[in-house]
């Protein structure tokens, strides 16, 4: 398949599907996404026979899609009559990994370009919908049943936002629904303001756009917003027991670095 079409941040989508497919072939999984294999596989069906082709160092990405399925799970067991968004979708297959009940109306958003791909990759699902658009254009919420519980699912999305539009995406939420729960990652400061040299997101011509001292303090940004918990990820403990020996080394020497242990953080806030 080709993905020639896809630009900026756009193109990050494949790498991270890499490590979720790659994490499907150890032998004791992190995630275990057999949609995630099958889906690389046909977006390039030569991505594990190149140098370096079956490295396992972009394993952290998996722990964080483990971490958002986790507070998932704990959310619908509680609200079986819930609405899921799940803004900058990518190709991730949250949908079938959680498989909810047919009670829970689940939206998947990403750019049109993604969701075509989406929709040539993966299966159809009972109560799942797809939507073609930018997060920021926020007309999309008025496709959204907004009188039952809300559960936003932000992976990898945040960064790639300004600050502008990232309070006015969670304030629009808060506003539209009765109760809910908001899963976002967040970049550091300086994570944010070094991404224009990073090499790996110059390679896909992408860079962050804002960045949080403490992300805790972004539900000051609205009266009903409060901060819940935040979830480990550099440091996971299912990364240390799961990863092969040369990823674990790998993350222990990076997290002695001033910052990086916290370079990006995974918060959950409730309303």
């Amino acid at each position: 398949m080709d993905d020639s079409t896809l630009v900026g941040v756009q193109k990050t989508l494949a790498p991270v599907l890499k490590t979720k497919a790659l994490d499907n072939r150890l032998p004791d999984p992190i995630l275990g996404d057999r949609y995630a294999e099958l889906a690389m596989r046909r977006l390039d069906p030569d991505y594990d026979r190149r140098r370096f082709g079956t490295s396992q160092m972009g394993l952290v990405a998996v722990v964080r899609a483990k971490a958002h399925d986790d507070w998932a799970r704990s959310f619908l067991a509680d609200h079986r009559d819930a609405v899921v968004l799940h803004l900058g979708c990518g190709l991730d297959a949250r949908v079938y990994r959680i498989d909810p009940p047919a009670t829970v109306d689940w939206f998947d958003l990403d750019y049109p370009t993604i969701i075509g791909m989406r929709q040539q990759l993966l299966p159809p699902h009972e109560h799942y919908t797809l939507i073609g658009s930018t997060v920021t254009d926020l007309t999309w919420l008025d496709r959204i049943p907004r009188d039952r519980p809300v559960l936003v699912i932000a992976e990898g999305l945040v960064p790639y936002l300004t600050e502008t539009d990232v309070r006015r995406l969670l304030t629009r939420v808060v506003d539209a629904f009765p109760t809910g729960q908001i899963q976002i990652d967040t970049a550091s400061v300086w994570a944010w303001r070094t991404s224009r040299w990073d090499p790996t997101l110059r390679k896909y011509d992408a860079q962050f756009h804002c960045g949080f001292r403490d992300p805790a303090a972004l539900a000051r940004w609205h009266p009903r917003l409060e901060y819940v918990d935040e979830a480990p990820m550099s440091d996971s403990p299912v990364l240390m027991a799961k990863a092969p020996a040369n990823v674990r080394r790998m993350y222990r020497l990076m997290n002695l670095l001033p910052g990086m242990k916290r370079s990006m953080r995974l918060v959950r806030f409730r309303f």
